[in-house]
Order: C-alpha cells, then sequence, then structure tokens
C-alpha cells in the first residue's frame, strides 16, 4: 500500500485527482485495513477509473450509486487487457479493501507510470567517509602503543645497565673514578650565567608544552576502569549512607510515631460511631425491603394499568358498534335503498322475460325451419329412388 501511494504521488493524484474530484486524502494504510467499505469501494473505483485515463483508456469515471457488479466487471475487463492475470473472484473487490485490491491498484499504476513515460533508475549509493572520532581514536592507540614500547625499551636498557654495573671490575671503577676527577677539574671554578631571556624561555615553554604532552584515551572496555569505578561508587555510597541513615532513621520513627496516632485515633473514632454505623446498616436494610415492596407494587400497577386500558379500549368499540346499530335503525336511508334495489331488480325481470320470448321464438322458427328442410330432403330421396327403379 506503501508503494502504490508513491506511485500514486509520482503520478500527481493530489492535483490531478484529489483536488479536482474533491476527495479527502487517503492514509498509507488506506486500502489494507477495513474501515468503511462502501466509502472505500467508491474511492477504490474512483482511482481506478482515473488511473485508467491515464493509461490511455478511455473509461468513464464511476459514480456513487452505480451497479458495483458492472463497474468491478468494467475494470478486469481493462486489466486483463494490459495482460494481467485475474485469478480471484470479483466479490472480492466489493469490500474496497484488502490484497486483491492493493493488486488491481498496483497494476493499474505500473501501467500508469509506463503510459506516462516514467522509468526507474537504478539507485546512487553516497559513499560512506570515515569519521573524525574514528581517526582520532586510531591516533590514541597508535599514541598508546608507543608509549608503552618506549615504556618497555627504558625497563629493558635499565635491567642492562644494572647487569652492567654488576659485571664491571675493579678496572672499570678506577676508569670511572679517574673520569669523575677529570670532570670535577674541569668544571668552573666560577658559577655559570645564562645568557637567555627569562621571558622568551617562558614563551618557547608555553608553545612547546602542548607537543610535549602526551593525552591516553581511556578505554571504556576496560575492566580495570570498571572496578575503579566501582569502588568510587561504593566509597560514595558508603559516605552517603553514613550521613544520611541519621536521616533516615529519623524519619522512620517519625512515621512509625504518627502511624501509631493514627491507628489509635482511628480505633477511637471507630469505637464512637460504632452505634451510628450499625442504626446506618439497619436503615439500609429497611430502605432496600421498601425498594422490593415498591417494586412489587409497581409490577402490580402496570398489570393492571394493562388490563384497564384493555377493558378501556372494548368499551370504546362496544360504543360505537351501539352508535352503528342506533343510526342505522333511525335513518330511513336504507329502505330507501332496498326499495330503489327491488324496482330495479323488477325492471330487470321484465328485460330478462322479453329476451326469453325472443329467444323462444327464435328457437321455434329454426325447429320449422329444420323439420321442413328434413321433409324436403326426404321427398326428394323417395322421388330418386323411383326414378332409378322404373329406370332399371
Amino acid at each position: 500500500m506503501e508503494e502504490i501511494l508513491d506511485k500514486l504521488r509520482l503520478l500527481d493524484y493530489e492535483r490531478q485527482f484529489q483536488m479536482k474530484m474533491k476527495m479527502k486524502p487517503i492514509s498509507r494504510h488506506y486500502f489494507a485495513i477495513p474501515t468503511n467499505p462502501g466509502e472505500q469501494f467508491f474511492m477504490f473505483t474512483s482511482i481506478c477509473a482515473w488511473l485508467l485515463q491515464k493509461a490511455g483508456r478511455n473509461f468513464e469515471q464511476p459514480q456513487e450509486y452505480d451497479d458495483p457488479n458492472a463497474t468491478i466487471s468494467s475494470i478486469l475487463e481493462e486489466l486483463r487487457h494490459f495482460g494481467h492475470s485475474v485469478d480471484f473472484p470479483p466479490s472480492k473487490l466489493k469490500q474496497g479493501c484488502g490484497e486483491h485490491c492493493i493488486y488491481v491498484l498496483d497494476k493499474l499504476a505500473d501501467e500508469a507510470l509506463k503510459s506516462s513515460g516514467f522509468h526507474w533508475d537504478k539507485p546512487d549509493y553516497p559513499q560512506e567517509e570515515l569519521e573524525e572520532e574514528n581517526v582520532v581514536e586510531d591516533d590514541a592507540e597508535l599514541t598508546l602503543n608507543e608509549v608503552e614500547k618506549s615504556i618497555f625499551q627504558n625497563e629493558m636498557e635499565e635491567e642492562e645497565f644494572e647487569e652492567e654495573e654488576q659485571i664491571l671490575d675493579l678496572e672499570g671503577l678506577k676508569r670511572l673514578s679517574q673520569k669523575n676527577q677529570q670532570v670535577e677539574h674541569s668544571k668552573p671554578e666560577e658559577i655559570m650565567e645564562s645568557t637567555t631571556d627569562a621571558a622568551a624561555w617562558k614563551l618557547e615553554v608555553e608553545r612547546v608544552l602542548p607537543q610535549l604532552k602526551v593525552t591516553i584515551r581511556k578505554d571504556n572496555k576496560d575492566w580495570r576502569d570498571h572496578v575503579e569505578q566501582m569502588h568510587q561508587h561504593k566509597d560514595g555510597i558508603e559516605s552517603s549512607l553514613t550521613e544520611t541513615k541519621s536521616y533516615l532513621d529519623k524519619l522512620h520513627d517519625e512515621i512509625s510515631r504518627t502511624l501509631e496516632k493514627i491507628g489509635s485515633r482511628e480505633k477511637y473514632i471507630n469505637n464512637q460511631l460504632e452505634h451510628l454505623l450499625s442504626e446506618y446498616r439497619a436503615a439500609q436494610d429497611q430502605l432496600s425491603e421498601t425498594k422490593e415492596r415498591y417494586r412489587q407494587a409497581s409490577g402490580g400497577v402496570t398489570e393492571r394499568s394493562r388490563m384497564l386500558a384493555d377493558v378501556t379500549e372494548e368499551l370504546e368499540r362496544v360504543k360505537m358498534e351501539m352508535e352503528d346499530r342506533g343510526s342505522s335503525m333511525t335513518d330511513g336511508a336504507p329502505l330507501v335503498k332496498i326499495k330503489q334495489a327491488i324496482q330495479n331488480l323488477r325492471k330487470e325481470n321484465v328485460q330478462m322475460e322479453i329476451r326469453i320470448g325472443v329467444v323462444e321464438h327464435v328457437l321455434l322458427q329454426a325447429k320449422l325451419k329444420d323439420k321442413t328442410s328434413q321433409n324436403k330432403e326426404v321427398h326428394s330421396n323417395k322421388t330418386q329412388d323411383t326414378f332409378d327403379y322404373n329406370a332399371y
């Protein structure tokens, strides 16, 4: 879903779709989590239609009350037109969210990017540069190694010098004493005075002093430093504990006395209010009993109110029937209607009798015609038989 949102931003959907269609912006998990199925389905179909238009297809923007089945089938048909497989039922898209909706949006976004001429370039990774801290640490490590080497060499020289002193023989001691005497004779009798300016000497010392200092950075992973820190913290805790222990003891004593006072006061208050508490409990029990009786009485009143309503309704119905019967007994309109109906029936009876007479007359004529035609046929048959007999 986040990749789809990036592709939509590359297609400038915020200005061309969101502002133009007046749609609210979608979040990076909008189509991944179900929130409002109707709204999500309309947003899904609208974005699909816009992507198809960006891909060069002539697809109309769907409306909110269009048939969802027709809209989904049209979108899937366009997706198959681009050569993508659709191996899920169309009903999966009716929810407006889920894996299948994201699949359709992703493929349509790719087609829209292809149609717009967009292509992905290979990423350019920046070259990582060494930090200054690492360089400083390396220099410190080199300096520390050099210092350790120099200390080791000095120790070796001192050991060699001590061994040489032990190996010196008497002649060597004589020569050494002679050299010392020559040095003492060569010393000047007067005190040598320096011609160097003291201020210039101090300036030179201050200039060279930073270069002469050897700074060794401590390694935080060294266990000796950790042990030293532990001892320092232990000493600090012990010194602080000796100072604060007296205050804590005093505070403990004060809190204990205060708790004892509170407990005694609470017992006194409970003893003083015991009879009030018993009265309160009795009043609560009485209140609960009264509430129960009120509930039962309320149930009886409700039942009787319902029965009263039924009786009132039945009484109203009987009253209406009585009024209808009384009005019908005093009203002469029904008699007039009966008389009119009788007259109509008489007229209809007369008309029916006339029609029956006409039908009987027609039937009588038809019977007479039928008998006449039968007599004629019988007479003609007899004549034909007589003629045939004579001819024979």
